[in-house]
């Protein structure tokens, strides 16, 4: 099987934004990523986040086009975030006070401790903070 890695809304913003900052960076990790054919995994937050993203800055059909790429790719399994997964990070959540950690990377971390993932494709430093690698 191949390496699963959890794909984040940063990195998909990095990746589709032309001049955005990382856009370069991200671009060539994911061209030599793509190689190897890895297998991606994301939650339906992460969804939300990026689709939002693109449609409040009046993109709304990239905003589809990101949409149905991330449901329909053979290659990315979207996690529906049930009420066991929501309790479980709400409380990572709330027992992190001293971190700047948002509901969804919460959420991201515990899918990625279930999964066995160690490696985030995401530009959020809070997936080192947690305990996990991350690309670029």
């Amino acid at each position: 099987m191949n390496k699963s890695y959890f794909l984040d809304t940063s990195y998909i913003i990095a990746l589709e934004i032309a001049n955005e900052d990382a856009h370069e960076q991200v671009l060539q990790n994911w061209l030599t990523l793509a190689l190897s054919k890895p297998f991606l995994v994301t939650t339906t937050y992460v969804f939300d986040e990026t689709v939002t993203f693109f449609n409040s800055r009046n993109l709304h059909g990239k905003a589809v086009e990101i949409g149905k790429r991330l449901r329909e790719s053979p290659d990315i399994e979207l996690i529906e975030i049930d009420r066991d997964l929501f309790d479980r990070g709400w409380q990572y959540f709330q027992k992190y006070q001293d971190k700047s950690y948002s509901l969804t990377d919460c959420l991201s971390f515990i899918v990625m401790e279930n999964r066995r993932i160690f490696t985030a494709l995401s530009l959020d430093n809070h997936f080192l903070q947690a305990g996990f690698q991350k690309l670029p």
